[in-house]
C-alpha cells in the first residue's frame, strides 16, 4: 500500500486512471449505493407528478424540530471529497453538524452549520477559497479531504423549535484504501466574551496526539469604535506554557492583510476577510479565514491556539477590548482525540445583530 494518500485530483493527475469508485449521497440517493438514485415514485403528486419515477422527486429533506438527522452513513475505507449544502439562514447557528469516524461515540467535528462553511453570525455571504466556497445564494461547499478506514457518519441536529424545510445536500466520496499515516479531519467551535481583564479568546486547547493544524475561521463581533484587530494569534506547541512557539504580529497580519485592512474586504484561495458588516442599529461584525494548506502547523504531543482582542487608547497604548469572538479551528490528527468541551446551548449561540 502506498504511504502517501492521493486525494482529490489536480490537473497533473487528472488524466491517470484509478481503481477507486465514486459514490455520492443526497436526498435522491440517501445511501449512496450504486444505481440507487432517483428511485422515489411521485405517485401523481408534486412537481414531478406528470413526469413519473426517475425524475426530480425528492431533492431535499425537512429537518425536524429538536431532532438529529443522519445525512450520511458510509462504510469505508473511503475519502469524503466534496460536501454541498444549502438551507435557510435560520439553520446556520440553530443546526449543528457533526462527523463521527470509525464508530466513535464522540464527534470529531462539532460546529454550527454556517460556521463550518465560514459563514458566521448566522449570516450569509460569499467565500471564494480553495477548501471552502460559499456561492450565491448560500451554496455551501467543502473540499476538505476527509479519509476514514471503517465508517463515517454525518448528522445535523436542528435545535430550532420549528421544523426547517428545504435542506438540500450532497456528500461525494471515493472508495479506496487508506494508508497508515493518513490522519482524521477534526473541527471545533468555541465562543467567548473577552474582557479588559482577560482580552483573550481561546480558539482551541487540549488537543492531544500527533497531527497538524489546517485552518482558522473567526466570526468577530466588535463592541467599541475604532480598530479592533491589534491582537496576536499564538500557537502553543508540544508543551509550551507561558510563551508560544509561533506568535503572529497582529490579527489582520495573520489573516494575510495589513494596516487595518484599509476598510476593504477580500476572499483569496488560502486567506480572506469576506465580511465587514456595519449596518445602522447594529454593532460591527467581521468574518475572517486562514487555511494552513501550504503551511500546516505540525505538532507531536499537544496544541493550544489563542487570539488577543486589542485596540488602541488615544495616547497610543494598546487597549484591551471586550468583544464577542466565535471561532472554528480545523486540524488533522490520529485517533482517539481528546473530548471536546461541552457544546453551548442554543441561546448561547445567538448571533448579535
Amino acid at each position: 500500500m502506498e504511504n502517501r494518500l492521493n486525494l482529490s485530483p489536480d490537473l497533473a493527475s487528472l488524466p491517470f486512471l484509478s481503481d477507486e469508485e465514486t459514490r455520492s449521497i443526497s436526498a435522491e440517493n440517501p445511501t449512496g449505493e450504486k444505481a440507487n438514485g432517483a428511485r422515489v415514485d411521485p405517485q401523481g403528486k408534486g412537481p414531478a407528478a406528470r413526469l413519473g419515477k426517475g425524475w426530480k422527486v425528492r431533492p431535499c429533506i425537512t429537518l425536524k424540530a429538536k431532532e438529529t438527522t443522519t445525512i450520511a452513513d458510509i462504510e469505508g475505507p473511503a475519502v469524503i471529497q466534496h460536501i454541498w449544502i444549502t438551507v435557510n439562514e435560520k439553520a446556520y447557528r440553530d443546526c449543528i453538524i457533526r462527523f463521527y469516524w470509525d464508530g466513535e461515540e464522540k464527534p470529531s467535528i462539532e460546529v454550527p452549520l454556517g460556521d463550518f462553511f465560514a459563514n458566521g453570525h448566522g449570516m450569509r455571504y460569499n467565500v471564494n477559497s480553495i477548501p471552502v466556497a460559499v456561492n450565491p445564494s448560500g451554496g455551501f461547499n467543502s473540499y476538505w479531504q476527509m479519509p476514514f478506514r471503517k465508517s463515517a457518519k454525518i448528522t445535523v441536529e436542528n435545535q430550532n423549535p420549528e421544523d426547517i424545510a428545504g435542506f438540500f445536500y450532497q456528500v461525494t466520496y471515493t472508495l479506496k484504501d487508506i494508508p497508515e499515516n493518513a490522519a482524521y479531519f477534526h473541527a471545533q467551535w468555541r465562543r467567548s466574551l473577552t474582557s479588559r481583564e482577560n482580552p483573550e479568546h481561546i480558539m482551541v486547547d487540549g488537543i492531544k496526539g500527533q497531527g497538524h493544524y489546517a485552518g482558522t475561521f473567526i466570526a468577530w463581533t466588535q463592541f467599541s469604535d475604532g480598530w479592533w484587530g491589534e491582537g496576536e494569534v499564538k500557537f502553543f506547541i508540544d508543551g509550551d506554557q507561558d510563551y508560544p512557539t509561533i506568535c503572529g504580529t497582529g490579527t489582520e497580519d495573520y489573516f494575510g492583510g495589513a494596516w487595518c485592512f484599509d476598510g476593504e474586504t477580500y476572499s483569496t484561495p488560502y486567506l480572506g476577510y469576506p465580511l465587514y458588516d456595519k449596518r445602522e442599529g447594529s454593532v460591527p461584525k467581521h468574518g475572517l479565514y486562514r487555511w494552513h494548506i501550504m503551511d500546516p502547523i505540525r505538532f507531536k504531543q499537544d496544541l493550544k491556539v489563542t487570539v488577543q482582542a486589542l485596540g488602541w487608547w488615544p495616547d497610543g497604548i494598546y487597549e484591551p477590548l471586550t468583544d464577542d469572538i466565535a471561532s472554528v479551528v480545523y486540524w488533522y490528527q490520529n485517533e482517539p482525540h481528546a473530548v471536546f468541551p461541552e457544546f453551548p446551548d442554543r441561546h448561547h449561540r445567538f448571533p448579535r445583530r
